[in-house]
């Protein structure tokens, strides 16, 4: 057991050193710092998960020159009032009401402005859910949500459909705000920065197609009534002439950043790749893969991966991919000495859970035979949480303030 405590406080230390790193506060400055707003009203939209953190540090720049402003964040992801700005929590990763309306709030405070005003946007990961007006009844809109996450979908795919079924995504935000000048800083939570895609691309001019648009039906088989689909086949603006964009932050910070504190703790860390996107159960595979190859290393090594897996869900369980990443990579690393695996996702959430993310090492199989789960009925049934909280392998950091993918890392430890 206490190979494992090692193993585990090593894995905080990384996971809280990494996530320091990326926190928005210096990028928003940075930026702020050099943007020349004109003699108009500033008004604030903040949204993301990591919205109330953008806006305390656009606030604390600008002070009164921001007229008023909005946060719409997940919820528990605000941390106080910030003043002239409304602070509105809703849901994720499927939209409910309290989107629905503060949306509504946002569109109503960009509305009337002339061309010297600014409207300062603050867009982070998960702004998709949380920032939503839709075209379609909100019970289609759930509906399809639902099929297109559990059916295994990557984030370009999906926001490839929602940003066709709304009224704010795909550009259209960005028209609402004309005549006014649109500031956007932008903290992205996306693999290659795809601006039309990081929360479905409010004020970005849309790349995507229809066509496109209807082979993710195709693919995924996925259930959508014949108005919606005839929806689909509207195109999106494809022209946004009043917009200056910042891109603050990626996922390659965060591993650059969990490559330093690895380095630190005394490992030689490799990074594997920036751009991991397949099932969390192969990526926890391959790495405990590697994890067998160097178990002979006479050094500590550290193999880091950042970017997004996906769950193809088939059971009722409880979990996130992060979970199902490390519980996957758990059977693979059985019995190996001084070798443990995490991932984190790095707004503090996975999934509908209040994990970020889990720690397995060698014992971790064994651990979990004792009180009688097997890790292969577990993943069958995506219930990777329990698992994990029964064994002592949940990381919980609670509410980052940032978000800027995941983070995965083996540990080899001599």
């Amino acid at each position: 057991m206490e190979e494992k405590w090692t193993l585990r406080k090593d894995a905080d230390t990384i996971v809280q050193d990494a996530l320091q790193e990326v926190l928005p506060d210096n990028a928003v400055k940075k930026v702020l710092e050099q943007v020349q707003f004109g003699t108009g009203k500033i008004i604030l939209v903040a949204v993301g998960k990591a919205a109330w953190q953008m806006a305390n540090t656009a606030w604390q720049l600008l002070g009164e020159r921001i007229v008023k402003g909005i946060v719409i964040t997940k919820y528990d992801h605000s941390k106080g009032n910030i003043p002239n700005v409304s602070i509105r929590e809703a849901g994720h990763p499927v939209p409910d009401e309290n989107s629905f309306q503060a949306t509504e709030e946002a569109l109503e405070m960009v509305s009337n402005l002339n061309k010297e005003d600014t409207v300062l946007f603050l867009l982070s990961g998960g702004g998709s859910a949380l920032f939503e007006k839709p075209l379609i009844a909100k019970e289609e809109l759930e509906q399809i949500t639902r099929q297109m996450l559990e059916c295994g979908a990557d984030i370009v795919e999906i926001n490839t459909i929602r940003k066709r079924l709304s009224a704010v995504k795909g550009g259209k935000f960005g028209l609402a705000c004309e005549p006014a000048h649109i500031c956007n800083i932008i903290l992205s939570d996306i693999i290659g920065d795809p601006l039309d895609m990081i929360a479905s691309g409010p004020t970005s001019i849309d790349r995507s197609t229809c066509e496109q648009a209807e082979a993710v039906i195709e693919k995924y088989h996925l259930s959508i009534k014949e108005n919606v689909r005839q929806l689909l086949k509207t195109e999106t603006p494809k022209k946004m002439q009043h917009v200056e964009t910042y891109v603050t932050g990626s996922v390659k910070c965060l591993c650059a950043a969990a490559e330093k504190s690895c380095k630190k703790l005394g490992y030689e860390p490799v990074i594997l790749t920036t751009s991991l996107n397949c099932t969390a159960r192969d990526a926890g595979s391959f790495l405990a893969s590697i994890a067998r190859e160097k178990a002979d290393s006479k050094k500590s090594l550290a193999f880091i991966a950042g970017g997004e897996t996906v769950v193809q869900v088939t059971g009722r369980g409880k979990g996130g991919r992060n979970q199902e990443l490390a519980l996957s990579a758990a059977a693979g690393i059985s019995g190996l000495k001084n070798i443990a695996v995490f991932s984190v996702g790095s707004d503090g959430t996975d999934g509908p859970t209040d994990a970020a993310g889990g720690f397995v090492c060698g014992e971790t199989e064994k651990l979990l035979e004792e009180k009688n789960i097997k890790i292969s009925q577990v993943l069958s049934d995506n219930d990777a949480y329990h698992a994990l909280q029964a064994c002592g392998g949940l990381i919980i950091t609670g509410a980052t303030g940032t978000n800027v993918n995941d983070v995965t890392v083996l540990l080899i430890k001599r």
